[in-house]
């Protein structure tokens, strides 16, 4: 089986500084649904992997959450496309779980979920959390220019084996050319 796992804001749909609150913050980046739907089309299984703190700052409640995820869901269908799983992290950076990443808890959940391998799983991110989180298991980092991704590529320090693409829609046409 062919899986790939996505962050969500800054790849899928437009970031915020403020966080994306609630459904009608939730605004698809240009062809990244498009992109979900030739990935589903070409045999991959999509799966997203989200820190979504706001829940533990008091910013918005489950039900916001779920009805953004709804709003990605029905978006990405009428696209075509599927995803599979949503798999978030509702707590704060101090809390001190496992699933907030850097941290690959999110990661391992979802290989076992799906019983994927680790080696070479790929997780397409904007930030440079999300490249440590899959890279910390033997998975191929992906990073993706939109949200926080330039300033994440100015930046540096990288992991050593990260992809760089413009946007997800990029990313997708090399794992589906590639793999």
């Amino acid at each position: 089986m062919k899986l790939v796992i996505l962050d969500r804001d800054g790849v899928i749909n437009e970031d915020r500084d403020d966080y994306v609150k609630n459904s009608a913050e939730w605004v698809p980046i240009e062809h990244s649904l498009e992109a979900i739907a030739n990935l589903t089309q070409s045999g991959w299984r999509v799966v997203v992997a989200t820190n979504q703190s706001g829940i533990a700052r008091g910013l918005f409640d489950m039900h916001a959450l779920n009805a953004m995820h709804e709003k990605m869901h029905r978006l990405v269908g009428q696209a075509g496309g599927r995803i599979e799983a949503v798999v978030f992290c509702p707590h704060g950076p101090d809390h001190g779980c496992d699933c907030r990443k850097p941290l690959p808890g999110m990661v391992l959940e979802i290989a076992e979920r799906f019983n994927v391998k680790l080696e070479g799983l790929p997780l397409i991110g904007d930030s440079l959390r999300d490249l440590q989180a899959v890279a910390a298991v033997g998975g191929q980092p992906i990073l993706v220019k939109t949200g926080k991704g330039a300033k994440t590529l100015a930046k540096g320090g990288l992991p050593e084996s990260t992809l760089v693409f413009n946007d997800l829609y990029d990313a997708a046409e090399h794992l589906i050319n590639h793999h």
